[in-house]
């Protein structure tokens, strides 16, 4: 029979390993959490037109300044902040919406200009 040993330094990323567990798996219940948060929403569906967004959800709060457009690959991409959400355009078509939380850059999207 033979023996199995184990280096400390695997043996220690192991550890470290099973206590980020729970850290993870908060992560993961937040992320979920704001995945229904968004379903519950009626966020602007993919595809509609700029007009289309402004008609049904009214004026956003601020128009930030288009990013991109240098080249076929990198096509013009603007943002436009709401109370709830941001919506993300790719030339005139929404190609994303997300609830506007304290998560990352989200509540201040300007600082991004």
């Amino acid at each position: 029979m033979t023996k199995h040993r184990f280096s400390p330094a695997l043996l220690g990323l192991l550890v470290l390993g099973l206590a980020a567990a729970p850290a993870f798996a908060r992560g993961d219940n937040l992320l979920i959490h704001r995945v229904q948060q968004e379903k519950g929403m009626h966020l602007p569906a993919r595809g509609m037109s700029m007009a289309q967004v402004e008609k049904r959800y009214g004026a956003p709060r601020r128009k930030l300044a288009p990013r991109g457009g240098d080249s076929a690959r990198h096509p013009v991409i603007n943002r436009w902040d709401y109370a709830q959400f941001i919506v993300y355009f790719e030339k005139n078509r929404v190609i994303h919406a997300v609830l506007n939380t304290p998560a990352g850059n989200n509540t201040h999207p300007s600082a991004m200009n």
